[in-house]
């Protein structure tokens, strides 16, 4: 069974950090891409950041980018969101995720709550 599970959310003012990890299981880690999702409150899902199999290629949704950063350790299976300079839109449910067509992903974690506010 294909298990992802994401930690590290909580509450946070405007401009500080969290970094988030996602640990999984059940598949072969090292051979997938991996994905962060969010969901903002009332808003639809929207694609964070995108990480190769081998680490070595990203990609970032446009209000991410300078400010997040996506990494992987294959040998521990986990995925990690650096998430510096926070805003109060960043506020959201955040999902790890794999095999993600736009945002249609086959397998998402439970998700992590990540809310900034003053």
């Amino acid at each position: 069974e294909v298990l992802l599970v994401e930690s590290g959310g909580g509450l946070v003012q405007p401009g500080g950090s969290l970094r988030l990890s996602c640990e999984a299981s059940g598949f072969t880690f090292s051979s997938f891409w991996m994905y962060w999702v969010r969901q903002a409150p009332g808003k639809g899902l929207e694609r964070v950041a995108d990480i190769s199999d081998g680490g070595t290629i990203t990609y970032y949704e446009d209000s991410a980018k300078g400010r997040f950063t996506i990494s992987r350790n294959n040998s521990k299976n986990t995925l990690y969101l650096q998430m510096n300079s926070l805003k109060l839109e960043d506020t959201g449910v955040y999902y790890c995720a794999i095999q993600c067509m736009g945002t249609n992903c086959t397998v998402r974690g439970q998700g992590t709550l990540v809310t900034v506010s003053s």
